[in-house]
């Protein structure tokens, strides 16, 4: 599906990225490592080379503006292309919102939201061009979002501002990038990670694979396939969308939308709302709740 594509894969010296790197390097697809350090991208490319496959590292930090420059510079001097963005890279600082720390909620929504945001805006700007050149591409653009992002976690405030900040970023450039040839979905996984094996003893043994060598539902290497998917000119019907995934489940998830309405003409008396919002309510579907609530 992504034989001789360009794609640019963001935080893949580990985890869920270094999935998606050597799924789209095994798919036929020319791979951008990108990673804050060098030792881990080094070793991915390594990897997909010694498989036969193309790929180059991109060392640095995705919110910092150079640098995400610097990284589709590199697609286009390596390769001469780019086709795909996988947005990927992030880390938590995990706290709840009493004890949360100005630089704690700063570093967070620096690396998930305005990291998206700066490879975001450097591939679209090529995109644009090359549309405007009248060469629309087939471009493809995979966010990162999270369960957290689309429902709420307990003491991750941080990373859920972010995340659903993500999942809203991705509705808003599907609709501005569209007619440069752009889709751009996300993805909310759940999968074994540095992340999430460090969140905790609960958590760490409910994503540990499993001792009897059945279905690891948890390897970071089950949210890969659909992200190639997406990544493919098979995918360019389908923009705006946020997907969930997890081992072998995939769904779609609905952001906001109208739902329940009550219009009485003119306006409304405060004192008078109290049935009106109890009837809203009682129609309206019920929330998912959020992780950790008691």
């Amino acid at each position: 599906m992504n034989e001789g594509r360009v794609v640019i894969v963001t935080g893949a010296g580990q985890g869920i990225g270094r999935a998606h790197a050597l799924a789209f390097a095994a798919d036929g697809a020319k791979v951008v490592v990108n990673d804050y350090a060098e030792d881990p991208a080094s070793e991915v490319v390594d990897e997909i080379v010694a498989a036969g496959g193309q790929a180059v590292a991109s060392v640095g930090d995705v919110a910092d503006w150079d640098a995400g420059a610097a990284m589709v510079e590199t697609a286009l001097a390596e390769f001469g292309r780019l086709d795909v963005l996988v947005n990927n890279a992030g880390f938590v600082r995990d706290r709840m919102l009493v004890s949360l720390s100005e630089d704690e909620w700063d570093a967070v929504v620096r690396v998930h939201l305005k990291g998206h945001f700066v490879g975001l805006r450097h591939a679209a700007a090529y995109w644009r061009a090359q549309a405007k050149a009248g060469e629309l591409p087939q471009a493809r653009i995979i966010n990162t979002s999270s369960g957290a992002g689309l429902y709420g976690s307990v003491g991750q405030g941080n990373y859920v501002a972010a995340k659903a900040g993500i999942a809203a970023l991705t509705i808003q450039a599907a609709a501005e990038l569209g007619s440069y040839g752009v889709t751009v979905n996300a993805i909310a996984p759940a999968a074994r990670t540095q992340m999430t094996m460090g969140a905790g003893e609960a958590m760490a043994a409910q994503m540990a694979a499993p001792a009897d060598g059945s279905f690891d539902s948890m390897d970071p290497a089950n949210v890969s396939p659909l992200v190639v998917w997406l990544g493919s000119p098979a995918a360019g019907s389908v923009t705006g969308r946020v997907f969930e995934v997890e081992g072998g489940k995939i769904s779609v998830t609905d952001g906001w939308q109208r739902s329940v309405e009550r219009d009485k003409g003119s306006r409304w008396e405060a004192g008078e709302l109290g049935p009106v919002i109890e009837e809203i309510l009682a129609k309206a579907p019920v929330p998912m709740p959020v992780y950790g609530a008691r």
